[in-house]
């Protein structure tokens, strides 16, 4: 099959080669809004990949190949400009007005079309982290989606924040996919998105896009709840040399410090270069939860500390790309990136210790007017993380046995499947086409991707064997989208996607939508699918010697009963948005959504004794056959429920440097009491711990942002309505009389299971704060701050309460 990819690689390629294309000169002058030249601004074009520096007297002049594009001009302190022109012969006069201040809608996106838009005209919801907000933030970029319409954001400690959109949220969520520069950006074998885990560093990061609702029939399966795209910098673009120093401290005054590097060069119209690398280094919030270990012969369950138990932070992150252009609007990339990570993670089951965790990807991309094709290779290795939970009770059995403590914190601390070994590798490849129709009016984006998973846990996790027992799960996509302007400011779009499974097989996914132009905003109206993916834990994962195993093919219970294979989750959404000028200097996106969301994939639950998993008997699949005979716990779909919601954000322009941004996100849900296919928990009751919506119904924020010629800042304010939350063994609920979880009664401040119930989340208003100064055009100072005021933050279970980080950033440019 990687033959084949190779093929279809090459096919398109050769091609793209030979496309005998004319080329055009376009120029034009770049200035600001009293008609002064801005000399050194860029004029690009993203869908084609080239551009130009102005010179001074703000004149430009670029190469560009016959048909639509879409140019930008941007300018430090200035917004963005852009214009979509028609290229058919030498253009002069195609001029850019820039104004001061913060870009609203001429931000140019990438993710709704696969290809450059005007955010105004998108078919989808999407919310932007522009470069002008990661250039002047001393944090991590993630930081700033918390300050986004629809976006559920928690500090899951200095190291994990984790993202949500939309409800249905996890300690173990892969609902929502990931993309750095085309590629998924997720493990192998669990599906959960890399986030610290990425190879990609903040100061070569250009823009963060996050789609809110379905985009699968672009991105494929997993694209459900939501999707957030990372664009690197082109070095074309963003050359030079950029140092950057981090210092700081979080709120129980431990060091933070990182170290961070960026150089890119155009060595000439053929050739430009760039590498990153990143070494940073903290300690985690302090906080040790409890584990609830039954050591007595009466049964009751005591609370004991997290065993061994390291809360040091260390990530080093490194990538470099070469691009080489054998002619205008030509391009090839390849891009090797490498990550080790050390960190604590929460998942379902209590924390786990992330210990050397590295991460390759291997990446060449080929560009050129009509065409797109790249193939990926993503490595993820680690041999000593460990679910913290697991190997302190297990520690404790050693300790209960008569063992040492040295002896029970050895091997046997990890025989009991607190282990998890990773080595596994992902292949993916793709070929696009896209061009215009009918005198410009249509334009069609047509695609396939092919995706090979090749899981390997060494016999911890899954139900692989040895070194060599390679899961191999292969899935192969089409797309076709397009988008037919109709006149009068209306245009249509159109599109379809199928996906074929190796395991769980066909899926077809479409999306209709109609866009009406009004005045200098867009009016849309959306119908569209996702679907979520089992993953391979889901698929195939073998827990604490076979109590928990993957539902690829299904189980047979003592009685008969049949457990069906687990299959995909699927969603239906009507969407209706606004984006624009309401008046002068008052900028809105809106938008409103229903959800019907049917066959969910379930957290792990316990179906019963069973015989057979497919055609193979339980004794032959379930290590601890002997102990369980044949219990066991999997993941099954079941039920349908609607979701429903609304998210506002008004942005003010008081002066072309100073905006205040408002933001509010309104969620809820209902379902079906009388339908027993919703009773998942089988106490013949539907209601909602059944469906385990997790997420707040109300929360907002609040921003003022200041950006000047030297001095720039902001002062962000957040909160988050209190709700309830439940993962798998984690609770984080008020009291609910007469109500029971995991037979256990929901009482605040108790114990739960085998976990502490601390209350509900949210509940809070946090603000945060930063800022920085430009002493010249080479050397700045800024500063970050959240959580200004060092509160404990209830934000995610399995995790400390956020308290605050405080950093003081240097950065020097060459």
């Amino acid at each position: 099959m990687r033959n084949k990819t190779g093929f279809l690689l090459m096919l398109a390629l050769f091609s793209c080669f030979g496309i005998m294309a004319q080329t055009f000169k376009v120029t034009g002058t770049v200035s600001d809004n009293e008609g002064n030249p801005l000399p050194g601004a860029t004029v690009f074009s993203p869908d084609r990949n080239t551009g130009a520096t102005t010179q001074g007297d703000g004149t430009y002049e670029i190469e560009v190949l016959k048909g639509t594009l879409l140019l930008e001009a941007s300018y430090v302190g200035f917004s963005t400009a852009s214009k979509k022109i028609v290229v058919t012969a030498d253009m002069t006069g195609v001029d850019f007005s820039l104004k001061p201040g913060v870009d609203l809608d001429e931000v140019v996106v990438y993710s709704g079309l696969k290809k450059a838009e005007k955010l105004t005209n998108s078919p989808s919801t999407i919310v932007t982290v522009s470069p002008r907000e990661i250039e002047q933030f001393a944090g991590s970029p993630a930081e700033l989606l918390a300050r986004k319409k629809g976006v559920d954001y928690f500090r899951a400690g200095i190291a994990t924040p984790a993202f949500n959109i939309r409800g249905f949220n996890s300690n173990f969520n892969s609902k929502n996919l990931q993309v750095v520069d085309n590629r998924f950006s997720s493990l192998v074998a669990t599906g959960l998105p890399l986030g610290p885990l990425v190879t990609t560093i903040r100061e070569d990061t250009e823009q963060v896009e996050v789609i809110l609702g379905p985009n699968s029939t672009l991105y494929g399966p997993n694209a459900h709840n939501g999707l957030i795209n990372t664009i690197t910098k082109d070095p074309r673009k963003y050359e030079g040399t950029t140092i950057v120093g981090n210092l700081g401290v979080n709120g129980d005054g431990n060091a933070y410090y990182s170290l961070r590097g960026r150089y890119a060069e155009k060595f000439n119209e053929k050739w430009a270069f760039k590498a990153t690398a990143e070494y940073t280094r903290a300690e985690e919030f302090e906080y040790n939860d409890s584990v609830y270990i039954d050591r007595n012969a009466d049964g009751i369950t005591e609370g004991y500390p997290e065993f061994d138990l390291d809360n040091s932070v260390r990530f080093f992150k490194t990538e470099a790309s070469a691009y080489y252009s054998p002619s205008v609007g030509t391009d090839l990339i390849a891009t090797y990136g490498h990550s080790n990570s050390t960190y604590l993670a929460p998942t379902n089951v209590g924390r786990n210790q992330i210990k050397d965790w590295k991460i390759n990807i291997f990446q060449l991309r080929f560009k050129t007017k009509n065409f797109f094709a790249q193939a990926y290779l993503t490595t993820s290795k680690t041999d000593s993380t460990y679910s913290i939970d697991e190997r302190t009770k297990q520690y404790y059995r050693g300790i209960d046995a008569g063992l040492t403590p040295e002896d029970a914190a050895g091997d046997f601390s990890y025989a009991s499947g607190a282990l998890f070994i990773d080595d596994s590798r992902r292949w993916n490849a793709e070929v696009q086409y896209s061009n215009t129709f009918l005198d410009q009016k249509l334009e069609m984006v047509t695609g396939a991707q092919w995706q090979l998973d090749q899981a390997n846990s060494k016999g911890t996790y899954l139900l692989d064997e040895n070194d060599d027992d390679y899961i191999n799960v292969g899935q192969l996509g089409g797309y076709l989208h397009l988008d037919y302007e109709l006149g009068s400011g209306f245009s249509a779009i159109g599109a379809a996607r199928v996906d074929n499974h190796e395991v769980y097989g066909t899926n077809f996914i479409p999306k209709l939508g109609i866009l009406k132009e009004i005045g200098s905003g867009t009016l849309r109206l959306t119908y569209g699918q996702g679907i979520a993916a089992p993953t391979i834990l889901n698929l195939y994962g073998n827990l604490f010697s076979g109590l928990i195993l993957g539902n690829a093919e299904g189980f047979t219970l003592v009685d008969g009963t049949v457990v069906e294979p687990q299959d995909v989750e699927k969603l239906t959404t009507f969407e209706l948005g606004y984006r624009g000028s309401l008046a002068k200097n008052l900028y809105a996106d809106v938008n409103a959504y229903y959800n019907i969301n049917k066959d969910f994939l379930s957290p792990v639950t316990v179906v019963g004794v069973a015989t057979q998993r497919g055609d193979t008997p339980m004794s032959e699949v379930q290590d601890g056959f002997a102990f369980y005979n044949g219990l066991v716990a999997t993941y099954i779909n079941f039920g349908e429920v609607n979701t429903y919601g609304a998210d506002f954000s008004l942005t003010y322009t008081f002066t072309p440097k100073l905006s205040m941004t408002a933001n509010y996100s309104y969620f809820d849900y209902s379902f079906d009491e009388d339908n027993l296919d919703n009773d998942f928990n089988n106490d013949g009751e539907v209601n909602f711990l059944d469906f385990l919506v997790n997420a707040p119904t109300h929360k907002a924020n609040l921003g003022l942002n200041y950006s000047g010629d030297r001095f720039y800042g902001s002062v962000f304010t957040r909160w988050v309505e209190e709700y309830n939350y439940f993962s798998s063994f984690q609770i984080a609920s008020e009291t609910i009389p007469g109500e029971t979880y995991r037979g256990v009664p929901i009482v605040e401040n108790a114990k739960s299971a085998d976990t502490w119930n601390y209350g509900p989340l949210g509940g809070f208003v946090s603000f945060d704060l930063n800022g920085g100064y430009r002493f010249t055009d080479h050397f700045s100072v800024g500063i970050a701050i959240t959580n200004l005021f060092n509160e404990d933050l209830r934000e995610f279970t399995a995790s400390p309460p956020t308290r605050g980080l405080y950093l003081l950033e240097t950065k020097f440019t060459f």
